[in-house]
């Protein structure tokens, strides 16, 4: 009976102590797991507070990266792009320091003239200096290759013209071609005289009477031009900062590409230069002796004797041109035609004796090897730029001209009738244009039909000292780099 009743509370206390084992163990079980969840949240906490500092710090690092470029750009605008700090601490508004930037640069420059900086800016803060952005952009400015025509005179554009390009003259504009793009004027209004076709005034177009003198508005047309891309007054674009460019360009072909005196110091029978651009970016050069004449007619002159064909020359030289500075200076009258390959200027002007200026004849085709933009030519006249009479019946004509102190255009030539023109690029006039001539409603000389194209590849990157429309650089291409 005694057995039975320690028997029984020994089974009972060795319950109780199982009991109480088993909830220590569960305590430990559950406590371990609270731990073990508890680590995990904090850590996923963690790691989402990391994430969140280093999506700040990306979105930091960009626009650090993007102050970086926002500083270069003005240092090109001030003249400073060679000096400029590569590496810069970056403020808050508040005077905080946020991060840093770092700038690489490449630089396409002709002659020593910056044309193009492709720049990478980097940017990253202080609390995650490894959380880096990269940026990279084209700046370059805009040259007047963006002009189909940019005029510095008073211009009738004929019903047979189609132009598609940006047309501008600080003059007034009668526009009866087909305009695709802005036609701007510098004028209100301007006196249109009978040589504009103001004979009678037509005052349907929106002109009218002052007295006796017709004016009308800076731009309008009686056929084709299409009014809504017409704007006027417009800025005034600068002709005279034209004239700086040819010292500039004499200097430099003189001292690292090619320059050609004055035909006469050559041979005393010199009358100016032929250069014929081959295939391969070499130019052959003729000294031409004897030039016929021709009876012409032009706006400047009158009638007068024109001698621009060639009758007899003879074989100077053939040159390689340079690749760095791929300029000619010619101090003479210049005839060019043939093949362009790679990008050059040739440059005509008489800066020995002030009294005499210089012509650029044209009396055959002007191509590109290539027109993928890899070729460009700018010819830059002290005087005009004239088509010959004895040039192709369907001509073409690629590259930027520019007429300095004369006009680009071609003389009348009595019953000299030509079928097409077809130019690709930009001309720069500072007086009238014309290649077509009329006496009433007959065409009496020059091209039927004419047509012209802006060559958007020269607009950011064209040959060496062609003159900038702007003069300020922009951002041209924009991409983010890894």
């Amino acid at each position: 009976m005694i057995l039975d009743t320690f028997e029984k509370r020994f089974n009972k206390k060795i319950e109780k102590e199982e009991k109480g084992s088993i909830i220590i163990s569960l305590s430990l079980v559950f406590g371990l797991i609270f731990l073990i969840i508890l680590n995990a949240i904090l850590n996923v906490t963690l790691t989402e507070l990391k994430k969140a500092k280093k999506r700040v710090a990306w979105k930091e690092s960009l626009e650090i990266a993007e102050a970086g470029l926002n500083y270069y750009r003005w240092c090109l605008n001030h003249g400073l792009g060679d000096s400029c700090n590569l590496s810069k601490d970056y403020y808050s508004p508040s005077g905080q320091l946020l991060g840093k930037f770092s700038l690489e640069k490449k630089t396409e420059n002709y002659c020593g003239e910056i044309i193009s900086r492709d720049v990478t800016s980097t940017g990253w803060t202080n609390n995650e200096p490894d959380v880096k952005r990269k940026i990279n952009v084209l700046y370059a400015r805009s040259s007047v290759a963006k002009y189909a025509y940019l005029l510095n005179d008073n211009v009738w554009a004929g019903v047979d013209r189609e132009i598609r390009g940006l047309y501008h003259s600080n003059g007034g504009i009668r526009m009866d071609g087909e305009n695709k793009s802005l036609v701007t004027s510098a004028k209100d209004k301007w006196v249109c005289t009978s040589s504009f076709g103001c004979n009678p005034c037509p005052i349907s177009a929106g002109c009218w009477f002052e007295g006796s003198t017709c004016f009308c508005p800076g731009v309008f047309t009686t056929a084709n031009g299409n009014k809504n891309l017409f704007q006027f007054p417009a800025t005034p674009f600068d002709f005279d900062s034209i004239t700086i460019d040819l010292a500039q360009i004499k200097d430099k072909a003189q001292l690292q590409s090619l320059y050609l005196p004055p035909a006469k110091e050559v041979n005393p029978q010199g009358k100016g230069y032929h250069l014929i651009s081959n295939q391969d970016g070499t130019i052959e050069v003729r000294i031409i002796t004897r030039l016929k004449k021709d009876f012409a007619y032009s706006s400047e002159e009158g009638w007068h004797y024109d001698y621009f064909r060639i009758s007899k020359e003879y074989y100077y030289a053939t040159f390689n041109i340079s690749a760095s500075c791929p300029v000619v200076f010619v101090e003479d009258n210049l005839w060019i035609e043939g093949k362009i390959k790679g990008k050059i200027t040739i440059a005509s002007a008489n800066l020995i004796n002030s009294n005499k200026e210089t012509t650029i004849i044209l009396p055959g085709n002007i191509e590109y090897v290539n027109q993928d933009g890899s070729d460009g030519l700018a010819l830059i006249a002290e005087k005009n730029i004239l088509i010959s009479p004895d040039s192709p019946n369907n001509m073409i004509l690629q590259g930027i001209f520019i007429a300095q102190k004369g006009h680009f255009g071609r003389n009348l030539y009595y019953w000299n009738i030509k079928d097409k023109l077809e130019i690709t690029g930009a001309i720069v006039s500072n007086g009238r244009v014309g290649t077509k001539w009329s006496s009433g409603s007959f065409v009496v000389s020059g091209y039927l039909k004419r047509e012209n194209y802006v060559d958007s590849n020269l607009i950011y990157n064209p040959p060496p000292f062609v003159p900038y429309a702007e003069s300020d650089f922009k951002i041209l291409k924009w991409r983010e780099s890894q």
